[in-house]
């Protein structure tokens, strides 16, 4: 538990807090593979932290849920940019939560491994690469090379470019607040492997 955003129980929320709390546990989120609730009924991983700011928090986890349930990209590809973002930027609950999100949509254990290392994987399609290889630049900050940009361009479009730069900028945002908040993955449940311990 973060001493800079205790955790929160859902008794004890002001009617802006209960009202994002709900959009939250009640949304597609709550069905998926990662924990996203305490067994006490606070939140987990960022939702805890959104509560804090609850004006702010109900567009960061609309644009979260727009991102991974209402976009266009493969789901494949979304949770295989999302672990390269957690991978790069050493984000343990994201690991923990997209790496287990990764594995239902198809993505193996040796492509996990490899994407950890901060490699793209050997058995990633051309249209993976280009959005991986675009991740990569996005997150390094320093520019994107016309060759990356228009390979991703020949792959997506300008819907998809779009939609990636927002994924990445929106996973690069939550990684920020898990590590402002010293969120870890959940104790009861083993990370992957590696450095997200």
């Amino acid at each position: 538990m973060s001493s800079t955003f205790p955790l929160l129980a859902p008794d004890g929320l002001a009617a802006d807090q209960q009202d994002l709390y709900e959009k939250i546990t009640a949304g597609p989120r709550a069905n998926g593979p990662f924990r996203i609730m305490h067994d006490d009924g606070s939140l987990a991983g960022p939702f805890n932290a959104l509560l804090f700011a609850p004006g702010i928090g109900n567009a960061v986890q609309e644009l979260g849920a727009a991102l991974r349930f209402k976009g266009e990209l493969p789901s494949r590809t979304r949770e295989l940019v999302i672990c390269a973002v957690a991978a790069a930027l050493n984000s343990e609950y994201e690991w923990y939560a997209h790496s287990r999100a990764a594995v239902v949509v198809g993505v193996s254990e040796e492509e996990l491994a490899q994407l950890e290392a901060g490699d793209v994987p050997a058995s990633a399609s051309e249209s993976e690469r280009a959005a991986l290889e675009l991740t990569r630049e996005l997150i390094a900050e320093a520019g994107v090379t016309d060759s990356v940009r228009a390979q991703a361009h020949t792959h997506f479009g300008p819907n998809g470019l779009t939609e990636l730069t927002v994924l990445v900028g929106y996973y690069r945002t939550l990684a920020g607040l898990l590590a402002v908040a010293d969120v870890r993955a959940p104790a009861d449940t083993a990370p992957e492997k590696g450095h997200h311990q």
